[in-house]
C-alpha cells in the first residue's frame, strides 16, 4: 500500500561531499541570520548533533554572521554527564566560543542534569519563549536524518510523536539514554528549516522524506519551510 505524501515537495541542493554541504550551509545559516537581525533585531537558531553541523558552524567563522544578537538553541540532547562526548552541547560549545565572538551565555543548553526532566523540559520550553516569542518561532531549525528515519531525538515508536501540547518533551531509551528534544509544533512553527544529509547509509530514508513518507518521524516536518542540502551519496536514491 503507498504511503501518504505530504502536499508540499521539499527542496533539495545536492553538493559533492560533506565538506561542501557545510560550506553552503555556513552560507545560507549566515544568510538567514542577517535577514533576521535586520527584521527582528535578533537572531535565534536551534541545533541539533551531528559530524556535518560541526563542520558548519567552524565554516561560520569566515561568514558575515552578526554573533552579538544570535541566540543558539538546542534541538536535542541526550541525558548523559556534563562534558561527555555524547552530549551536543560538548562540540556546539567547542568552536563557536572557540572561534567567534560568540559569549557563553548566548548559548542555551538544555538543562538534562536535572534529576526531574519532566520539569526540566518544561523550564527550556520557558527558555525558548524567552527568546522566540509566545508562541515560540524559531528563526532557523537545523535538523538530521537518521537511517531508521528519524530526527531531532522524534525516533520511530516513542510516545514523544504525538505529543502536541509542549514544544519540548522528554523520550525514552534510544541508543543507551533518554533524550530531551523539540517536538513537532515547535518545529513545524519555525519560519526555517535546514536539513543537512550526508552519507550513503541515508539514502534510502532521504527519499522517504522526500517523497513526504508520514510513517518516519521526520516526513512529519513541515516542508514547505524547509530546504535540504545533501551530499550526492545520500542523494543517490532521492533523485
Amino acid at each position: 500500500m503507498a504511503q501518504p505524501r505530504n502536499s508540499h515537495a521539499m527542496k533539495i541542493e545536492i553538493f559533492s561531499d560533506a565538506a561542501e554541504v557545510a560550506l553552503a550551509a555556513a552560507r545560507y545559516f549566515a544568510s538567514v541570520s542577517r535577514d533576521a537581525v535586520a527584521a527582528r533585531g535578533k537572531f535565534v537558531v536551534a541545533l541539533s548533533g551531528g559530524n556535518t553541523p560541526w563542520l558548519m558552524l567552524n565554516a561560520l567563522a569566515q561568514e558575515e554572521e552578526p554573533w552579538t544578537a544570535t541566540h543558539l538553541l538546542q534541538v536535542d540532547e541526550r541525558v548523559v554527564p556534563a562534558g561527555n562526548p555524547n552530549r551536543n552541547l560538548t562540540h556546539l560549545k567547542q568552536i563557536p566560543l572557540e572561534r567567534t565572538p560568540l559569549r557563553p551565555e548566548q548559548i542555551h543548553e538544555m538543562p538534562v542534569d536535572n534529576r526531574d526532566l519532566e520539569a526540566a523540559a518544561e523550564q527550556y520550553a520557558q527558555t525558548v519563549a524567552e527568546f522566540a516569542g509566545i508562541p515560540p518561532q524559531i528563526d532557523l531549525v537545523h535538523l538530521g536524518l537518521g537511517a531508521d528515519g528519524h530526527t531531532a531525538s522524534l525516533v520511530p515508536g516513542d510516545p514523544v510523536l504525538d505529543k502536541t501540547d509542549t514544544d519540548v518533551a522528554i523520550t525514552n531509551v534510544y541508543l543507551g539514554a533518554r533524550r530531551m528534544t523539540l517536538t513537532y509544533p515547535i518545529l513545524n512553527r519555525a519560519q526555517r528549516i535546514l536539513w543537512l544529509v550526508t552519507g550513503k547509509e541515508k539514502a534510502v530514508a532521504l527519499a522517504r522524506l522526500q517523497a513526504g513518507d508520514l510513517s518516519i518521524p521526520a516526513g512529519r516536518v513541515r516542508p514547505d519551510r524547509a530546504v535540504i542540502f545533501a551530499d550526492r551519496d545520500a542523494a543517490d536514491r532521492g533523485r
